[in-house]
């Protein structure tokens, strides 16, 4: 089949908004141009053809598929310049020139892209798009505790899919995002990247990439939430006695007091020194104390240990 020329058309431009505009802003556009160059009011030059612009741009962007299907295309083509569209392509709305298959109220580029479909339009009439979109790519991401704290981007390979223009697999391509964490992502979140999976066959959407955060196990902390968690090594005497110890953070070390009389197991809690939340908040370090004896003693420490156990006159086992 051949496809006649014809000129693209920017519907963003048109409307005079950015594509980035949300419906509302959409809406808004469409009505001010459409008060503007309606043909019963209007004594602008060229007021019709501009009314029949608008109306169709606003009918290819207020609907949510037809504004992607669109989107995929608008980066093969300058507004008022000849299109052909990507490699493949071959006017997706097939059927939508001549043999009085199309709308009459919208142009040939309209119909190419839609086949035909305006108000009105039913999907048991369309001549829909033979596109297909991409497959999604879904893979483990394992990440350090230290990289959640971190405004620097890191480095993603993965694995994409290729196929033919007949949809079959044919090959593997390996493809490189710098993707920057999000500040207070959890273990085992999903996150997706549009449009960074497999590419569309025949025009098709591109496919999302999902990337599953995993925590790497870390050699001094645990996670509990937005919380983490690490055990202080203390002697005996200084859970009597009370100390100061420098006990390291993801950023750093901390000076954490212990106060005398402190037990085997209790926790502490440094606040702002566990993972970052959503509110951008951090959450709190626990500290875990943990006794730990000597491994040898010579007889001179045992006496003390003798002497010790009779002047306390402490039983642990008291109420047991």
């Amino acid at each position: 089949m051949v496809i006649p020329s014809m000129d693209f058309k920017d519907y963003y431009k048109i409307l005079g908004v950015e594509p980035t505009a949300d419906d509302k802003a959409i809406k808004a556009a469409y009505r001010k141009l459409a008060r503007k160059y309606h043909p019963d009011v209007s004594k602008e030059k060229d007021a019709e053809a501009k009314f029949k612009d608008a109306s169709e741009a606003y009918e290819a962007l207020k609907s949510a598929d037809k504004r992607a299907e669109y989107d995929d295309l608008r980066k093969y083509g300058q507004h008022g310049q000849p299109f052909q569209g990507p490699p493949g392509w071959q006017g997706r709305g097939a059927g939508g020139f001549g043999g009085g298959q199309d709308t009459g109220d919208f142009s040939d580029f309209f119909s190419s892209i839609f086949g035909g479909r305006g108000p009105g339009f039913s999907g048991g009439q369309s001549r829909r798009s033979t596109g297909r979109r991409g497959q999604d790519v879904e893979m483990e991401l394992p990440i350090f505790l230290e990289e959640t704290l971190s405004n620097e981007s890191k480095k993603v390979t993965f694995q994409v899919p290729q196929y033919n223009a007949a949809g079959q697999h044919v090959s593997n391509t390996s493809k490189s995002l710098n993707v920057k964490i999000p500040a207070g992502v959890a273990d085992g979140e999903r996150i997706r990247l549009k449009g960074q999976g497999a590419p569309g066959v025949g025009g098709g959407a591109n496919g999302d990439l999902y990337l599953i955060i995993r925590f790497a196990p870390h050699p001094k902390f645990d996670v509990e939430g937005e919380n983490l968690i690490i055990t202080l090594p203390v002697a005996p005497w200084e859970l009597a006695l009370g100390t100061e110890v420098a006990v390291p953070t993801l950023t750093g070390k901390i000076n954490l007091k212990v106060p005398a009389g402190s037990q085997n197991g209790q926790r502490m809690r440094a606040k702002g020194h566990g993972l970052m939340n959503k509110a951008g908040e951090r959450g709190y370090l626990f500290v875990q104390l943990k006794a730990v004896m000597p491994k040898t003693s010579d007889d001179e420490v045992k006496a003390l240990w003798q002497e010790l156990a009779k002047k306390a006159a402490f039983n642990p086992r008291e109420h047991f």
